[in-house]
Parts: C-alpha cells; structure tokens; sequence
C-alpha cells in the first residue's frame, strides 16, 4: 500500500520515485507521531487520573514506570513503518525488519522488567505493613532473577527474529549451563547460602553477632559475601558459604540479658558476715533502684575456691544493650565495693601462704 502510495504521489507530482517514497515516508513518521502524542494523551488524561483515585498505588507505579518505554517503543514502531516504503532499503528489507524486532523485543523486555520489579517492591511494602518486613537483600536477589529470565527470553525472541533455530540453541545453553555451573560452583553456593541465610534468618542487617573470633554489627548481606563492622571499627568480608556453616551468636535475638558473675571474699570473713552478703546484694540489685535491672534471679554462696570463699550472683536485665548492660553493672559493682567497705568485708586476690620448715641441727 505505501510504495502504490509513493507511485501516485510521484506520478501526480511528476516528480522521481525516490521523492515520493520519501514523502509517504515523512507522512507515516508524522502519523506515528500523532500516535505517540494519543498515547500521551491517554496516559497523561485518562490513566493518571484514574490511578490516582485508586486506593493502591500499585497501578500508579506500574504506569510511571512504563510511560516512558511506551512512547520509545511507539516511536520505535513509527521509524520502521516510515522507512519501510523506501525503495534503497528493499535488498535489506529482512536485516531492517530482524534490526527493528531487536530493538521491539529489548524495549519489550525493559517493559516487563519494570513492571515486574515494581510488583516485587508492592508485594515487600505489603508485607512490611502486615509486620513481616522483606529482606533488601532476597528482593535486590529476586529483582535480578527477574530481570535474567526476562532478558534470557528476549534473547531467545531475538534469534528466532533471525531465523536461528532454537534447538541447537537451547542445547547449547543447557550444556553451557551445566559447565558455567561447574567452573563458578563456589559463586554459586554463595548465592544459594544467601537463600539459606533469608529463609533460615540466623541474622539480619543491623543484627550484632558473633562469628568466631569476630563480633560486630552485620552492615550488608550481598548474593556472594555479608560485611560486618567490627567493634574495632574496621569491616570483614565474610563469604555466605562459610558463614552458613559456622556457628553465629546473635544478640540481637535476645530479648533479654542474662547476667552471673561471682565475688570473693577472704577467708578469714566472720560467718555472721558471710550471711549478710546475700542480702546486701539483693538491696543493691534492686530493679526498683536500677531501671535495666528485670529481677534478681539468685545469689548463693557458691564454693570454697583457692584462695577465697565465692559468691555466684545471677540477674536478667530487660534491656540487650551492651552499653547499658556495662553502666549496670559498673553502678553495681561501686555499689557492692562501698557497701564490703562499710560491713568491713575483705575482698579476696590471688595469695599464697608458704610455710617453712627449719630442720634442726
């Protein structure tokens, strides 16, 4: 229809064919342009309001995302519809239909893409409301999951735009698949240990764990490697595939701290002192006095140790935080140090009594 057009308009005219095909050229071009600015229209009059008196704001998402694809691929389809009249081109009318389909099924693709990650982000937001939050890594995870079959897909589109038969090629990448595997199979148990560790959950970005010899804050956890800031201030790169197999302390599970240490006092201390220590003890940690403090568990004259008479004291604190956790138990500690003073109790250090015996001569 276009080159009969390109003829009459030549002929009516008079002027060279190349001349008319141009101009139906330019009438399409300014036709798909009329197109794009429809859509633009509706996108802008009709979709953007509708969406917006919608309770969800999924439907706006999806519409921003794609708006712009939208017109490229409109403008995209007007170019290949201009020039197809053009005689000059004829001898590579399949290279320029198979260049035009590439660039379709691309734009296609990114579409689809967008459209999918904006549907993963409604879905963690949901589940954020709902109080069961989404880990940022799984959905950085997800969203490139996504974006690698949609792309392999449109890979596939491609070459059948080309004529390639797909069955040498889907061969081809399953055996390609199972040697890629081969060759970065430490990458992939990375990859599928950051699986484990979002849907076993040991810890969390902002947990503080402890691995080892290493504790600190976990910072991020990536498809190959969790970082952790360490107390020294310095950060470790832990690969995922070790750390699923190490033992993991987090605190931040806890909701609670348990506390025990012990004190000792000489061994020359009265009786009548001895039991006055479990009381003094019990005035000191005294939640009404210490805020942190949850209760008091026990405090028990434990055992005759080398060189002092131990008293093991246990308490919970309502609070896991470690900076509290100290302030605690330094107020406790002045507070035990100035009442033994005043009871005129003798805390207990390492001591050795050596006795010698002078032979006789």
């Amino acid at each position: 229809m276009s080159s009969s057009l390109a003829e009459y308009i030549s002929k009516e005219l008079g002027t060279s064919a190349i001349i008319g095909e141009l101009i139906v050229s330019a009438l399409l071009f300014a036709i798909a342009i009329i197109v794009g600015w429809v859509v633009y229209f509706i996108f802008e009059r009709y979709l953007k309001k509708w969406a917006e008196k919608t309770k969800t704001k999924l439907d706006d998402m999806i519409l921003q995302n794609i708006k712009a694809p939208i017109y490229v691929l409109v403008f995209i389809i007007g170019v290949y519809y201009a020039i197809l009249p053009l005689s000059i081109l004829q001898p590579y009318s399949d290279l320029v239909s198979a260049l035009f389909s590439v660039a379709q099924i691309l734009v296609v693709a990114f579409i689809a893409t967008r459209v999918l990650n904006v549907l993963v982000e409604w879905y963690a937001e949901k589940r954020v409301e709902k109080g069961r939050r989404l880990s940022e890594h799984l959905l950085f995870i997800f969203k490139k999951l996504i974006q690698a079959v949609v792309y392999i897909f449109a890979f596939l589109a491609i070459l059948a735009a080309f004529n390639i038969d797909l069955t040498n090629v889907v061969v081809g990448l399953g055996v390609g698949g199972i040697a890629i595997a081969l060759a970065l199979q430490n990458i992939l148990s990375d990859v599928f240990s950051a699986f484990s560790i979002y849907f076993d959950r040991p810890f969390e970005v902002g947990d503080f764990i402890v691995i080892g010899d290493y504790m600190g804050t976990v910072k991020k956890i990536g498809i190959k490697s969790t970082r952790i800031e360490l107390l020294q201030g310095e950060e470790l790169v832990v690969s995922n595939r070790d750390l699923v197999s190490e033992k993991i302390r987090n605190f931040k599970k806890m909701k609670r701290r348990r506390i025990s240490f012990v004190i000792g006092v000489t061994y020359d201390t009265p009786i009548e002192k001895l039991r006055k220590i479990p009381e003094i003890i019990k005035e000191i940690i005294d939640p009404k006095k210490l805020p942190d403090v949850d209760h008091l568990e026990r405090v028990h004259f434990k055992e005759f140790g080398p060189y002092s008479l131990n008293f093991e004291i246990v308490y919970y604190m309502k609070t896991r935080d470690y900076i509290k956790y100290m302030d605690t138990q330094q107020a406790i500690n002045f507070a035990i140090k100035e009442a033994f003073e005043k009871e005129g109790i003798e805390m207990a250090f390492p001591t050795q009594t050596i006795y010698l015996n002078r032979a006789e001569t």
